[in-house]
């Protein structure tokens, strides 16, 4: 999945969105992410389909997601903006 633009979502209330790059023990390493907090308000699926629909905007340069704290990765691509 090296390059593509998926949706990363945790156990936790954060989501990620951003360019997959590797993966390995230490867990998910993403490119130019965008990082939506489900505690600060928002849901989780409005931010995935307005990012699917206008585009990432892309928050960090380079972000590592834990492997433990990854419940899902999807591609951006195959969601419904």
């Amino acid at each position: 999945m090296h390059g593509i633009t998926v949706v990363v979502e945790t156990r936790g209330a954060l989501t990620y969105v951003g360019r997959f790059d590797t993966e390995d023990e230490s867990g998910v390493h993403l490119l130019n992410v965008g990082v939506h907090d489900a505690a600060a308000g928002g849901s989780r699926d409005d931010y995935v389909h307005r990012s699917a629909k206008f585009g990432v905007r892309a928050e960090r340069p380079r972000l590592v997601v834990p492997r433990q704290d990854v419940l899902r990765i999807r591609k951006l691509a195959d969601v419904e903006p």
